[in-house]
């Protein structure tokens, strides 16, 4: 019996996936382990896997498609079986609606039978013609073919009638629901007259932009600054890394504030929580994310249990999760269930940012370049390596003194670098 593959919830806010395209063709051999085809989540692109040995029998989703989770992608099984196109059995998360013209809504029913599983949406080949209505506008169509469609979810008014004098018969309805349904219309936009582009946007950015605005307008943000002397922690790093093989990978700055964001946590539990609506929610570990741009946005992988980790594991996960962040090669457990993030511009010369919280964390950590500076040490003024960071906070859950003393914290940490190595 061939098995259907659905498509799967790849993320923990994922509703819709966007088929982006397929790796396989229908009838082609398939086996467990082989990658199916790519798809793009609200977080990232992944590949879908293969759990079955066969061959892919039918695709019933064309490449560049938006679907359900829930719904049918594909069918696979021994050579020369049949595969009916299978109902659609999508969860209550609904995409948005398509024009009225294109996807047909559910008929009612009677009390006692069947509700239909979900609105079928027509093929733009099946959409009725004038000869289905008569000369006094009602539908010219069989018993049976009605109670198909009652059954189906078929508005069998958008169907072409092929009966006599264009008459909707019960192979109009079941040829309605083996077609592949036409792709929902693109919403009109305004083209401007001034020479500009509009560029379409991808699932993920689109997501982006609604979560960050989300972000931003419903957690009360404030922030907190502080400078650090990032000389102890440069001339650890490097005697540290010059004492590796000269193969070995280096540890990055990067690495020690991750470490170190890790064990301030520690020390001020308070802002490692999260707003839970009439209660702070305090996670049993401390999991340290971290922001990784890739083509379409950004992602943020998660390391776990990062105070339990020494820096030369941090600093190969990091390695291994930003390659597999780059490269779409992300599964949902890498990047969800973070309990603070750390984003970091440093590296490309900002030296200070304020940066939007990532839910349903407290508080995000923006961290900007180190920069040579005259500082007064003593009575005398000399060359400094300062490092700048900004914590945003959720007011709601973190209060401006427990914020100051996280940071007050994570500076002691980064200018006594030594403890990072225990």
């Amino acid at each position: 019996m061939a098995q259907i593959i659905d498509m799967p919830k790849l993320s923990d806010t994922m509703t819709v996936g966007t088929l982006v395209k397929w790796l396989k063709q229908e009838g082609e051999a398939v086996k467990s382990g082989d990658m199916l085809a790519e798809v793009e989540t609200d977080k990232a692109t992944m590949e879908l896997e293969c759990f079955f040995d066969g061959t892919l029998l039918k695709i019933f989703c064309p490449g560049g498609s938006q679907v359900q989770v829930g719904e049918p992608l594909c069918a696979v099984g021994q050579p020369g079986e049949t595969v009916a196109v299978p109902v659609k059995t999508a969860p209550a998360a609904k995409a948005a609606p398509a024009p009225a013209l294109f996807t047909a809504p559910t008929l009612p029913f009677a009390t006692g039978s069947t509700p239909p599983a979900a609105a079928t949406t027509i093929p733009h080949s099946a959409i009725r013609t004038p000869q289905s209505l008569t000369s006094t506008g009602r539908l010219k169509i069989s018993p049976l073919a009605r109670k198909l469609a009652a059954e189906k979810g078929v508005d069998a008014a958008l169907v072409a009638g092929s009966g006599p004098g264009g008459r909707i018969v019960r192979a109009d309805i079941l040829g309605a629901l083996a077609a592949p349904p036409a792709p929902a219309p693109v919403a009109p936009v305004a083209v401007p007259d001034d020479g500009s582009v509009l560029v379409p946007v991808s699932n993920m950015r689109a997501i982006i932009a609604k979560r960050l605005v989300e972000s931003k307008t419903t957690i009360p943000h404030f922030y907190l600054d502080i400078e650090v002397d990032a000389g102890p922690l440069l001339e650890l790093r490097a005697q540290h890394n010059a004492a590796q093989p000269p193969d070995a990978p280096k540890i990055s700055v990067n690495d020690f504030i991750l470490k170190a964001a890790a064990a301030a946590l520690v020390r001020v539990p308070a802002v490692n929580g999260s707003w839970a609506g009439n209660a702070i929610r305090q996670p049993a570990g401390v999991h340290i994310s971290f922001a990784v741009a890739i083509e379409d946005g950004l992602i943020t992988p998660v390391i776990r249990d990062t105070p339990t980790k020494t820096l030369t594991a941090i600093s190969a996960e990091v390695r291994s999760l930003a390659k597999r962040a780059k490269d779409k090669k992300l599964a949902p457990a890498d990047f969800t269930g973070g309990t603070f993030c750390v984003t970091n511009l440093g590296m490309m010369g900002i030296e200070r940012f304020s940066a939007i919280i990532n839910p349903p964390n407290a508080a995000i950590l923006a961290v900007g370049a180190t920069v040579k500076k005259p500082v007064v040490r003593g009575d005398a003024i000399v060359i400094g390596q300062r490092m700048t960071l900004t914590l945003s906070c959720d007011h709601r859950v973190v209060d401006g003194a427990v914020g100051a003393t996280y940071l007050g914290a994570l500076r002691d940490l980064l200018e006594k670098p030594d403890q990072l190595l225990a």
